[in-house]
């Protein structure tokens, strides 16, 4: 067997590896130098590939169509642009959202002003919480869909379809109590409970709520319980960092109160 068989011919051009498009720059006022750049592998070499086993294509190069619809300055600043997930994967999230809207009365009129809470997740685990405001709907939910994204986290599920254990917390005037249930129970719980187990991925479990059930309430400590961490939402910075007025007394311990149960000090990592 002779040694090109093993050895190829590196000097010979591949139809496919070294199919490439080239640019090159001449020498200007930023460079005295003489560049050139290469772009390989796009397109795909694989449906080139398959051509060429065909017989449909030889040495030809493929090219992309350059799409010349440029985005104004506004659609490309938008904050779901710069998410992390891609347009197919943000259409796939479930979503639960609870509006209201308020009137000022001003000497120039009623200003209305929108505020929307909303939970995405993926119905397998992942949840997260978002808000936004604004003067209509569309300016609302478009600042708070991004921020549940970026919020994302997992909730740790049994057997991925209840609770692991009974929950208990209190937001304000709201306390409410999860507990898990057996297969085949389904979900026994306030709409607002319903909609966040939904978009969790919890499926037997019951809820019960005493005080006020005023949605944005009862949304923002059902997600509380549900996600995990050192800094759930709305907890301050976790080791007695100073939060909102409404967020003041909800189980916000010092630093002091965490050294003396974890037994270590807590040292500051920012000088």
């Amino acid at each position: 067997m002779s040694n090109s068989q093993y050895f190829p011919d590196l000097m010979t051009p591949d139809v496919l590896l070294d199919t490439h498009k080239s640019r090159t720059f001449e020498p200007n006022k930023h460079t005295p130098h003489r560049n050139t750049v290469i772009i390989r592998n796009n397109p795909p070499i694989f449906p080139l590939a398959r051509q060429v086993e065909e017989g449909i294509q030889e040495d030809t190069v493929f090219v992309d169509e350059v799409d010349n619809d440029v985005e104004s300055s506004t659609d490309a600043m938008k904050p779901v642009k710069f998410l992390h997930l891609p347009p197919t994967e943000l259409q796939k999230l479930y979503r639960a959202q609870v509006l209201r809207f308020v009137k000022q009365q001003t000497g120039k009129g009623k200003i209305e002003r929108f505020s929307v809470l909303i939970v995405v997740g993926n119905g397998k685990g992942l949840l997260g919480l978002g808000e936004g405001k604004g003067n209509d709907y569309p300016s609302a939910l478009g600042k708070a869909f991004p921020q549940a994204v970026r919020n994302m986290d997992y909730v740790e599920r049994f057997e991925d379809r209840t609770l692991w254990t009974e929950m208990e917390d209190k937001f304000g005037s709201t306390r409410i109590i999860l507990r898990p249930r057996p297969v085949g129970f389904g979900l026994a719980c306030n709409p607002i409970i319903h909609e966040v187990f939904k978009v969790a991925g919890i499926k037997d479990a019951s809820a019960k709520v005493w005080g006020s059930r005023n949605p944005y309430q009862v949304m923002k400590a059902v997600v509380r319980m549900l996600l995990p961490g050192h800094m759930p939402t709305l907890m301050g910075n976790g080791v007695g960092g100073e939060g909102r007025t409404m967020e003041k007394g909800r189980e916000m311990r010092s630093a002091m109160e965490i050294e003396m149960d974890r037994g270590r000090r807590i040292m500051p990592l920012h000088t």
